[in-house]
């Protein structure tokens, strides 16, 4: 996700330089690669920091930095030089009006804009799977209020506690979706600030600690608990699949024939990222607690990416 996903004090940063040379001596460029905060954008990060390292790069790792509002000027002022990218949420942080419900459509867009950003950045592949915003309530709550899509939330949203990312107020996909398409006052009568798609807002959803908590679509817990999934009936949601988004200034360091190798490496990640893969990267991490490395290395090995 995306938008609801700060170089800022107390974020998760992981920094590890590894140096490599390419087969036949010829160094690679190191290249700096960050994510957004969440576990399923550290777990791909993760993967590309692999799949380069294997194949002679040196990689610095920046993951977890924060929200987008951080990580996409950390791009384009050249503090890191690649990363994920929901594309959806993506162009969405741009132009909210830009986002649809078709990748290849909000892809297209999100490079357009990324081209004339900090000296140029190019959208490689994305995956086939995606990950989407998704705004969930226990099957009691479903019950008690009448509750399928999100247009039944406005009639019951007083007697309800949220669990919304603290930048969702900002957020067009979040409190803009919320307020414009669906009639929720802002801010809700009872509201509890709590980071999007990680542990803690499930664990108060499954607790009663909140009624309404926005998820990602491909955490586990949604099916392990019963929650229901509330019906984007008004379609604000665009799709989320993951791009790997890289600085021009870094790929002009490369030959001509390392260019093409290192967006195959990418590329590679990205077709077999289904949103089924992503779930599973989930179960992984959110309900084996798996470490987001070795997470990433047996995916990768798994689907014949890594030796």
């Amino acid at each position: 996700m995306r938008m609801t996903r700060t170089l800022a004090t107390g974020a998760a940063v992981l920094a590890l330089a590894v140096s490599a040379c390419a087969p036949g001596g010829g160094s690679k460029p190191t290249i700096k690669i960050g994510s957004d905060g969440f576990y399923e954008a550290q777990i791909v990060a993760e993967m590309y920091a692999q799949v380069l390292e294997a194949a002679g790069y040196t990689v610095e790792r920046n993951l977890g930095l924060g929200a987008r509002k951080v990580t996409s000027p950390a791009l384009e002022s050249g503090q890191i030089d690649l990363k994920p990218e929901y594309v959806g949420s993506g162009l969405g942080y741009y132009d909210a009006t830009k986002p649809t419900g078709d990748p290849a459509a909000n892809a297209a867009a999100l490079a357009e804009i990324l081209g004339a950003k900090g000296g140029g950045i190019s959208v490689l592949a994305y995956s086939p799977g995606e990950d989407t915003n998704a705004f969930v309530v226990r099957a009691d709550t479903a019950a008690q209020y009448g509750l399928a899509k999100m247009s039944d939330l406005a009639a019951a949203q007083d007697e309800l506690t949220w669990g919304l990312p603290p930048e969702c107020e900002t957020n067009p996909l979040c409190g803009g979706a919320l307020q414009d398409a669906y009639g929720i006052s802002w801010p809700p009568k009872d509201l509890k600030a709590l980071a999007a798609c990680g542990p803690e807002i499930a664990e108060a959803l499954r607790g009663g600690a909140v009624d309404v908590a926005e998820l990602c679509s491909t955490q586990p817990i949604i099916a392990a608990e019963g929650f229901v999934l509330l019906e984007d009936d008004l379609d604000t949601q665009p799709a989320e699949n993951i791009a790997p988004i890289v600085r021009d200034d870094y790929l002009a360091k490369l030959s001509a024939s390392d260019r093409t190798a290192f967006e195959k490496l990418l590329n590679n990640v990205s077709a077999k990222l289904t949103t089924d893969e992503l779930t599973k990267l989930g179960v992984a991490h959110e309900i084996d607690h798996k470490d987001v490395a070795d997470i990433a290395s047996e995916w990768l090995k798994a689907n014949g990416l890594l030796t």
